[in-house]
């Protein structure tokens, strides 16, 4: 099955963009053609975008707080016989409801240059710095280190835990060559243990390996290798009693989502002490 959908925004549309593919992820076989209309704040913007939908029937989101541009939008969609459909409008009644005001209804408020925005870049800035081991003695200052063998998504998942504010370092875990003793003395960061099976990681590792044109038959994906590789790295995090996280069949999105699920429990322990 083919679908045309029609995503509009006044303002960057990651709202939008993150509801439809949570949306999507629930059906298969879906052949689904995108079309993002960022940034649509006029009347003529709109014009255009509906000739292209006339010209693309399918489903139309839209989060939109202009009233005259919504309303000449439904209107034109429901000519047209094409559902349009606002999918932040039953939280926002909820919450009007609630708190007994209405939205302020400015486009990309979430997108505010706030205090919390200056903390997110800080945290990226943080996090890229201390990528793979560097700048050992700047750790405590860190939120979060991650620890793991060679390709066990540690970079990655530092990058989205910073972009979720958290100022995130990582490092290597080798046989041949310990960790600083300054890892084994922090206070302040989470240090959290990723592993994953042995053959997931010979595969991905002979994956990086074919990518660079490199030889593939080396210790660094041979299978005896690999697992002591990985039984060292267990061994380590069990001795200094670091959570683990298993990282073979998890997304980078539900291994970041069970970090902070571990961080909000160590801040609330921390607070009924």
């Amino acid at each position: 099955m083919r679908l045309h959908l029609h995503l509009l925004s006044d303002s960057t549309g990651e709202t939008l963009e993150n509801i439809a593919k949570a949306a999507l992820a629930q059906y298969d076989d879906v052949e689904t053609l995108r079309h993002f209309w960022p940034m649509v704040r006029s009347e003529a913007h709109l014009e255009r975008i509906l000739q292209e939908i006339a010209q693309n029937p399918g489903l139309v989101l839209y989060t939109l707080v202009n009233p005259e541009i919504r309303r000449t939008l439904e209107s034109r969609c429901r000519a047209m016989g094409l559902p349009a459909i606002a999918p932040l409008d039953p939280v926002n009644h909820a919450l009007s409801n609630l708190l007994g005001q209405e939205a302020k209804a400015r486009p990309g408020r979430q997108h505010t240059l706030d205090a919390a925005y200056f903390a997110r870049v800080d945290a990226i800035q943080f996090t890229i710095a201390h990528d793979d081991g560097l700048l050992a003695e700047d750790w405590e200052e860190a939120d979060i280190l991650l620890a793991g063998v060679s390709r066990s998504s540690k970079t990655p998942t530092s990058i989205y835990l910073a972009n979720r504010g958290y100022k995130t370092a990582n490092i290597p875990i080798v046989v041949e060559s310990p960790p600083p003793a300054e890892l084994f003395g922090l206070k302040h960061p989470l240090i959290v243990g990723l592993t994953t099976s042995a053959d997931r990681l010979i595969q991905i590792r002979r994956n990086r390996l074919l990518s660079l044109n490199q030889a593939t038959e080396t210790s660094y994906v041979e299978q005896d290798a690999v697992t002591r590789e990985v039984a060292f790295a267990r061994r380590m995090f069990a001795d200094n009693g670091w959570p683990v996280i298993d990282v073979t069949r998890r997304s980078i999105e539900e291994t970041a989502a069970a970090i902070i699920q571990l961080c909000n429990e160590r801040t609330l322990e921390k607070g009924a002490q």
